[in-house]
């Protein structure tokens, strides 16, 4: 009877050992296949993870945020319209001054009434201011009558002695070409001043 008790309880010690190890082996198993678990989900989160999520490290391509301040936007607003301001007038012609109007008739009759006691002798060297003062006061002299609120037909006669005197003289305001006609610039000068002289209501 002893001997079969010793075996029996040798029995149990090998069969318990056996289970203990057993359990250990599997507990082991288990603790490692968790781990590799837990390491290829860390591994293959950024593939596994939904797209519609943002990154967290921001796109190259991706612009500045917008500007959200009032004051910053109305200031940016007001320094464009400056400089649109600044290049349309910088592209802005210059205006052209206004040409004068010419002058009353009776103004310009008495700058030429000035030239009446004045002469030259062609040829003396003494004509050039004489002979191209006359031609420009008879010229002003034009240009007034037939700006005049009366009309040109009211002055039709020393308009048309100057009009044939300007033909006969035309662009050329030279001294040698004007001492050519100095018979014709003097005598419609001296026309024009009788013609005036009876129509006072012209130049007075």
């Amino acid at each position: 009877m002893p001997v079969r008790t010793t075996a029996r309880s040798g029995i149990r010690r090998a069969t318990n050992t056996t289970a203990t190890g057993i359990r250990a082996t599997a507990v082991a198993a288990l603790a490692a296949a968790a781990l590799v678990s837990c390491t290829q989900g860390q591994t293959d989160g950024g593939l596994r993870a939904d797209p519609s999520a943002p990154s967290a490290t921001a796109s190259p391509s991706a612009g500045p945020a917008e500007n959200t301040d009032p004051a910053e936007n109305a200031d940016s607003v007001d320094n464009a319209d400056q400089a649109e301001q600044a290049a349309g007038e910088a592209t802005e012609e210059p205006t052209a001054p206004a040409e004068p109007a010419p002058e009353l008739v009776r103004d310009a009759f008495a700058t030429l009434q000035a030239t009446l006691g004045e002469t030259c002798t062609p040829g003396a060297g003494d004509c050039a201011y004489f002979l191209g003062r006359v031609t420009q006061e008879l010229t002003e002299l034009d240009e007034a009558m037939r700006a005049d609120p009366k009309g040109p037909g009211h002055f039709k006669q020393p308009l048309a002695d100057m009009k044939v005197l300007f033909g006969k003289l035309g662009k050329d305001r030279s001294t040698p070409h004007l001492e050519k006609f100095f018979t014709e610039i003097v005598s419609t000068r001296d026309g024009i001043n009788t013609w005036m002289q009876d129509h006072p209501d012209d130049y007075r």
